[in-house]
């Protein structure tokens, strides 16, 4: 009896979003692959599952829902066959070279590696990612077999040099409302709970349109499209800007910046897994076990202050911090020792400084189409640009202190975070 190739196997998962998920093919091989399998131990939301119990999901989950989307997406605009592949192997591997606990560690992971999770998927897809165990460090091989080119993938998931090839396929996976963030909207409402992210997905997918090489969505799609903006903002503001989450993304980027000797002995970390790195920082002890015990016992950091109105030149100063950490440690330091703390007792946030980038402004050049015409009705000063493009956070900084040592910080550092901070 002939051996049935892996072109012709189907197999179906079930998934709580979007149903059933059909795998054949490339995609069929790559979920096999260790560092696709990887993603199982990383959860989807960092630590949000701290607030809202459900929260547990992981990386694997997520992108098996892009693979998923991206494809009815490829469906609708009608995408050449080549395109279509490349756009599905695009989304099921962007999220490939995710660190552990996801954007928690964002920062550190572009201090010690001088680069974003993009750029180790790009590694991964070409065949030159961080080797693990059983594993030829790569998906390259297998996009081969199935006459996809890892290039062609790997520029979809992460330009070189920020140019814009293949913008339109592209947009696809990242763009102001893509197969990603369909997915992880819907995702993550269903696992926190939070009613925001449920937004009309069939619609956006069945209305989508290209017009001169980028994005657009039928007019009898608008609705959805408002729905998804309204979402987005919300589930920002609700779920990925929550204070008592930044309380514990604060505590997780400390531990591994406390690591003896790092950067050089943190760059194996981003490679592992959320168990991995809670293994390792335990393992080191000092103040990065003591930070990942506290999140193991959920004993977090409070927020002790917050400032809504920065001046000019204060807003200045803490945009430069904030491009120089080592800088920003040793002023979270100094206030620890002012106010009678141990180093690490005192953490600074800045993420609220950039928080409507974070969240997205791409969200004004969403087109709609009237007759033949592509408008934007998104765009200032309409009412919907006041609320879709709000800040997540109104605290552009934010301090987050030791439980123990919140009743001194906050009488004694407010100051701190209103003046142009100094070293």
């Amino acid at each position: 009896m002939a051996r049935r190739s892996s072109s012709d196997v189907r197999k179906s998962i079930f998934d709580p979003v979007h149903g059933t998920i059909v795998l054949e093919g490339a995609a069929l091989d790559l979920v096999g692959h260790p560092a696709f399998q990887r993603l199982w131990g990383i959860r989807q939301t960092g630590f949000a599952h701290l607030v809202f119990p459900g929260a547990n999901h992981t990386r694997l989950e997520h992108s098996l829902g892009v693979y998923w989307v991206a494809r009815q997406l490829a469906a609708t605009l009608a995408l050449a066959p080549e395109d279509a592949e490349a756009v599905a192997a695009g989304g099921l591997l962007h999220d490939a070279g995710h660190p552990p606990f996801s954007h928690s560690l964002d920062g550190p992971m572009r201090e010690v590696l001088g680069h974003g999770h993009e750029s180790v998927s790009r590694e991964w897809i070409i065949g030159r990612g961080p080797s693990l165990a059983g594993d030829d460090s790569g998906f390259d091989r297998t996009l081969r077999r199935h006459g996809i080119d890892p290039g062609f993938v790997a520029d979809l998931v992460d330009p070189p040099g920020g140019r814009e090839r293949n913008r339109f396929l592209r947009s696809l996976l990242h763009g102001a409302i893509d197969a990603d963030r369909i997915d992880y909207l819907q995702r993550d409402a269903h696992y926190t709970g939070v009613a925001h992210g449920a937004i009309d997905a069939s619609r956006l997918m069945d209305t989508a349109r290209q017009r001169r090489g980028r994005l657009v969505f039928a007019e009898k799609g608008r609705s959805a499209v408002e729905g998804f903006l309204v979402g987005r903002s919300l589930m920002y503001a609700s779920v990925y800007y929550h204070k008592t989450v930044r309380a514990a993304e604060m505590m997780a980027q400390a531990s591994v910046e406390r690591v003896p000797d790092f950067p050089d002995a943190a760059r194996p970390i981003f490679a592992g897994t959320d168990g991995d790195l809670v293994a390792t920082l335990r393992r080191v002890g000092g103040t990065s076990a003591d930070l990942v015990q506290g999140l193991l016992e959920r004993r977090l950091y409070k927020r002790a202050a917050g400032t809504r109105a920065l001046s000019p030149k204060a807003r200045r100063a803490w945009r430069v911090l904030a491009t120089r950490p080592e800088r920003r440690r040793q002023l979270e330091d100094s206030l620890a020792e002012v106010i009678g703390g141990a180093p690490g007792s005192v953490l600074i946030d800045l993420s609220g400084l950039d928080a409507r980038e974070t969240a997205g402004g791409d969200w004004q050049d969403v087109g709609i189409l009237e007759g033949s015409e592509v408008t934007h009705p998104f765009r200032p000063p309409s009412l919907w640009s006041v609320f879709a493009g709000r800040p997540p956070s109104p605290w552009p900084v934010s301090l987050y202190v030791h439980p123990t040592l919140r009743g001194a910080a906050e009488r004694r550092l407010p100051a701190t975070l209103r003046e142009a901070p100094g070293i």
